[in-house]
C-alpha cells in the first residue's frame, strides 16, 4: 500500500512491517498504541522504525492511518483511572470507624 509519512511516500505492507518490527522490544505506552503480532508499540515507534525517520517528522495520526488501512490494530490514548484521594490520620481513622470524617 502506498502512505504518505511526513510528505514521503512509502510502499508498506503488512508482512513489511511485521518483519521490520521483528525483534523490537516495544516502549512502555503512553499514548495511541498499535498491536503488531502479540506486541503493542507507541505509534511513534513503529513510524520510527518503519520509516527510519525521527519521531518529530512525523504525526501519530499518519502513522496510525497507515497501520489502519494495513488491517492492524490501533488503540486511542490508554484509560486512565481516578486518582485515589489520599486520607489523612482523622479520615483513615474515621473510615475504619465507619463514621463519616469531618473535612
Amino acid at each position: 500500500m502506498r502512505c504518505v509519512i511526513a510528505r514521503f511516500p512509502f510502499h508498506l505492507t503488512k508482512s513489511g512491517v511485521l518483519e521490520s518490527m521483528k525483534g523490537v522490544k516495544p516502549e512502555q505506552v503512553t499514548g495511541e498504541s498499535v498491536t503488531i503480532g502479540r506486541r503493542t508499540y507507541p505509534v511513534k515507534q513503529v513510524g520510527q522504525v518503519i520509516t527510519r525517520q525521527d519521531r518529530r517528522d512525523f504525526s501519530s495520526g499518519e502513522v496510525l492511518r497507515a497501520m489502519t488501512h494495513l488491517g492492524f490494530t490501533c488503540h486511542d490514548l490508554p484509560q486512565t483511572t481516578a486518582p485515589t484521594p489520599v486520607l489523612s490520620p482523622l479520615q483513615q481513622a474515621s473510615a475504619m470507624l465507619g463514621a463519616p470524617a469531618a473535612l
